[in-house]
């Protein structure tokens, strides 16, 4: 975590948005003092509960089973941002970006919770892709998805911290923050952030 308390963000609905807007995570899990790593989808329900899966072959995830703790990492928008974009003095290169970390207790899950979490993912993807109809995992033979499932390992995880960092130049004047954003979409730049910095807020 980025250690200026300016950055820091723990607003609960805010971190499970970016969590459902960007689910795409690291997951680490440690186990004998080595640290293990796998990215993996990951989702959010209703209640805050993060679920995900990882192959059970994994080493992160016989790690995570080992200690059933583990450490989960998102990386939304971000962006380079040139100190000359600022029009301040005594300003370096810096880069402006939009996390959350949860961690905490993990439970193991069987394969009827797998299979429900491969549901819930699909259809949580497939609903982006209208019209397309949906995959589904319906259409698997019942042998061939009992292998699938068997070679799965899932997860879920309440955080016990649950925080994240939004970067977005807010420790700057307002005006050299709303200057730095422009300039970043007018160079192609992350528009989230670009978005972001521009607001004068």
């Amino acid at each position: 975590m980025h250690p200026a308390p300016a950055f820091l963000e723990t607003d609960r609905q805010t971190l499970l948005d970016r969590v459902r807007q960007w689910p795409f995570a690291l997951v680490i899990g440690v186990d004998g003092g080595r640290a293990h790593s796998a990215h993996t989808p990951v989702i959010a329900d209703m209640g805050g509960t993060l679920r995900f899966h990882l192959a059970r072959s994994n080493p992160a995830a016989a790690a995570i089973c080992a200690s059933q703790r583990a450490l989960i990492v998102f990386t939304g928008p971000h962006d380079y941002i040139s100190p000359d974009w600022y029009d301040l003095d005594n300003q370096v290169p810096t880069w402006n970006y939009l996390s959350v970390e949860a961690e905490g207790a993990v439970t193991l899950h069987g394969k009827e919770d797998a299979r429900t979490l491969l549901e819930d993912l699909s259809l949580h993807f497939e609903r982006g892709l209208a019209p397309k109809p949906a995959w589904s995992l319906a259409g698997n033979p019942p042998a061939s998805l009992d292998r699938l499932l068997s070679a799965i390992q899932a997860f879920s995880l309440m955080p016990e911290r649950f925080e994240g960092i939004t970067k977005i130049g807010q420790n700057k004047p307002a005006e050299a923050r709303i200057r730095a954003g422009r300039a970043l979409k007018a160079a192609g730049g992350d528009t989230t952030i670009a978005e972001m910095m521009e607001r004068d807020t």
